[in-house]
């Protein structure tokens, strides 16, 4: 009878953490829309358009009395946002982690994303400040929803389970950004059929990421549950807890070892997505609905790239599944380098090798590094992620525009995106992953 109650047990808990991991999907479900239909497609030509209606003769705007061309708005608008997350995510996490609280603060985030990014169906004319505006509102909170998401891995799924959760998580993601982006495209594209306006057809587009944001959100509030795990002070002021966290991960060097290695290559990953438009544009000579069909061929295929390399790290183990990911990004870096002008299929082949590493990648980085945080700290941990994700990817693009300034050639600016993929392996093949799992005192996995 008590072995009975026991398996019983063990088959209540098993489908309360499974119960538990579907809801969690369902927010980069819901949130992953935002990222690919708003900030990848729309938003920046149009926010910048906006900007151009209300600039003077120079081309300047004159926000709070300061000179802005019109063209670099929207930039320094994310820009903004990026300093505003890595303000308050520490202050978040810290808060999180010392009451257990992470679920209102996941809805307040969330929902305030939601609410900023419906609100831009409301930017129109020189309406430039309310789309400024709600891009540093939408963007930051994204951030702080983004940690705190990823900050319940560790506790949603054991060690054995973490890097298929991970994958399924960003799948979800990808395909839901697929999803949308097909139906905005179709709107956008046919928007005289539909007796709307260009302006009309990009604002709902606009909108609808927001309110498909805040409708699926109510998934994962629904049911993920909350867990006291630790007993902490007041949480310091923004700056004075993002120190107060980086000198409690000197603790685990070996974290802060990991940290620096996907930082390094994280910036090669998020250089290529933000520049490949440009190299595709500027020297390859393609149009905009080549680039709008590669942006969607990536979404559909990282949805698989994420799924196989769960697998793959199921039976090799996350950190060489990582390793070789990051030979394939070389490779493809590489592959691109070569690409002629004016080909369309080479483009989309760069395309499909860029989707099938992209999501991989993430979603195994995102769950070996849940192994490496001390218990009762994830939110906090995770906002040092975060910032590695969001608010540090500075220097591949330097490096892009400075090898253009230097050669006059997208070319050479593209191939030496290939340091961050080849420091990034050296770094990453040094760190010691199980001894650094037992070091933040976590279960090691059998395949790691």
């Amino acid at each position: 009878m008590g072995t009975d109650t026991v398996r019983a047990g063990t088959a209540d808990e098993a489908a309360g953490r499974r119960r538990e991991q579907r809801g969690w999907y369902f927010y980069d479900w819901a949130c992953s829309v935002y990222s690919t239909s708003v900030l990848t497609v729309f938003l920046g030509p149009y926010l910048t358009s906006v900007a151009r209606n209300a600039a003077d003769a120079d081309g300047y705007v004159h926000p709070l009395g300061i000179p802005v061309r019109a063209g670099s708005f929207f930039a320094y608008s994310v820009s903004l946002s990026v300093i505003l997350a890595v303000v308050v995510m520490p202050l978040v996490g810290s808060a999180a982690d010392r009451t257990g609280r992470k679920k209102p603060l996941l809805g307040a985030a969330a929902y305030t994303g939601a609410a900023a990014t419906t609100g831009m169906f409301f930017l129109d004319g020189d309406r430039y400040l309310l789309g400024g505006a709600l891009l540093v509102v939408a963007n930051a909170a994204q951030s702080v929803a983004m940690m705190l998401y990823n900050s319940y891995l560790p506790q949603i799924a054991p060690p054995g389970e973490r890097d298929a959760v991970s994958s399924r998580g960003w799948a979800f993601g990808y395909a839901a950004g697929s999803l949308v982006l097909v139906a905005n495209l179709v709107l956008y594209s046919a928007h005289a059929s539909f007796g709307l306006t260009e302006t009309a057809a990009v604002r709902i587009c606009l909108a609808s990421a927001g309110l498909w944001w805040g409708a699926f959100t109510l998934v994962p509030l629904r049911r993920l549950r909350d867990r006291h795990t630790r007993v902490g002070g007041a949480a310091a002021p923004g700056p004075r807890q993002l120190a107060a966290t980086l000198r409690d991960m000197r603790r685990h060097p070996l974290t802060l070892a990991f940290l620096l290695a996907y930082l390094v290559y994280n910036d090669g990953i998020q250089t290529v997505i933000s520049q490949a438009s440009v190299y595709g544009s500027e020297e390859l000579g393609l149009g905009q609905s080549t680039l709008i069909t590669a942006v969607l061929l990536v979404q559909v295929l990282a949805v698989a790239g994420a799924l196989v390399m769960g697998r793959l790290a199921r039976a090799h183990g996350a950190k060489r599944t990582i390793l070789g990911s990051l030979v394939a990004w070389t490779a493809t870096l590489g592959a691109g380098y070569f690409l002629p002008a004016g080909a369309p299929v080479w483009f989309f082949v760069l395309a499909a090798g860029i989707g099938l590493v992209l999501g991989g990648s993430q979603a195994l980085s995102r769950s070996l590094f849940s192994h490496l945080v001390p218990a009762g700290k994830e939110a906090e941990y995770f906002s040092a992620y975060e910032m590695s994700d969001r608010g540090m990817s500075w220097l591949g693009p330097l490096l892009f525009g400075v090898t253009y300034q230097l050669t006059g050639s997208y070319r050479s600016a593209i191939i030496s995106l290939v340091a961050f993929f080849v420091i990034g392996f050296a770094l990453l093949v040094r760190v010691p992953v199980r001894r650094a799992i037992e070091d933040a005192g976590n279960p090691v996995p059998d395949t790691i």
